[in-house]
């Protein structure tokens, strides 16, 4: 449970949350912050937060910045110890269960799916958020049986050289982002997926490819593809970005910090990077040595 929230997060943003026109940026997934008054460089990279261990890539150039930091910054603290139990509680449907939400139809082809694809009956998440189950969708869109996760990756480098991990936003903030979304939205979502699975996969492929290559380019002309939550873009993404950008100023005023947030934050005319430049920041891509 503990990678479900910033799992289903990611795949949002990275899927549904398009801006309509994007701004000039380098290609690149790790960036230098300087000027602006900071006494030293900050770096941010872009994360997809599940992949298979095959293309799971740490370079050198990230390890070097990643090693040079004081703290580090993920979208949510996931080195609290009450994380867990927080999760726990805020995935939990309050006064209604899953079978309420979807039709009688759906319930039961949603059932029959996650018994034959995923391996489980779907009774025992009827108490569970829909949110809960697109994750384990997205997770079993993976083609492999054990993903890697670079915020854990992070979490663990952060301790074993005795850096703070903190996180951008909350965990209530971000499971308040869904819990604000119409229930209807979130039945028809899990359910398109359900109907377009092997769709699915293969556009999680090709997200994956761009990312591979450090292409934000590419992945913003497939996220701009999907018809899925227009008019969405401020809650799920925008106002996101804008409220970590003075958390993140704050930090660089302390030191050199390490960010890592999903890729799908980064580009685009009100993606993080374009708004620290708006700012007075000088912020430049580095390319990984291949």
């Amino acid at each position: 449970m503990r990678k479900l929230p910033v799992l289903f997060t990611a795949f949002f943003v990275q899927h549904f949350c398009a801006p309509a026109v994007t701004a000039q940026t380098d290609n690149a997934l790790l960036w230098e912050i300087s000027g602006n008054g900071i006494s030293s460089p900050s770096y941010l990279y872009g994360t997809v937060h599940m992949i298979c261990t095959e293309d799971f890539v740490t370079g050198k150039q990230l390890q070097e910045k990643f090693k040079s930091a004081q703290k580090v910054f993920l979208e949510v603290d996931m080195d609290d110890p009450a994380m867990n139990m927080k999760m726990m509680q805020l995935s939990l449907l309050q006064g209604k269960k899953l079978s309420d939400m979807f039709s009688d139809s759906d319930y039961n082809k949603l059932n029959i799916f996650f018994r034959d694809t995923i391996g489980m009956p779907l009774t025992l998440l009827n108490t569970m958020k829909p949110f809960v189950l697109f994750s384990i969708l997205t997770l079993k869109s993976l083609p492999c049986a054990e993903p890697q996760s670079y915020e854990m990756t992070f979490v663990n480098m952060a301790k074993e050289q005795n850096k703070e991990v903190l996180g951008l936003e909350t965990i209530e903030d971000q499971m308040k982002i869904f819990d604000d979304m119409p229930d209807s939205v979130q039945v028809q979502m899990v359910m398109r997926y359900v109907n377009e699975f092997d769709e699915q996969k293969k556009e999680f492929a090709k997200m994956v490819n761009a990312y591979k290559q450090e292409n934000l380019d590419m992945i913003y002309r497939q996220i701009m593809s999907s018809p899925d939550i227009a008019g969405s873009e401020e809650v799920l993404l925008y106002n996101r970005n804008r409220r970590w950008i003075p958390v993140m100023e704050n930090a660089m005023q302390s030191g050199k910090i390490f960010f890592a947030v999903g890729a799908g934050h980064l580009g685009g005319p009100k993606g993080i990077i374009n708004l620290l430049r708006e700012k007075g920041y000088t912020v430049k891509g580095i390319k990984e040595e291949r």
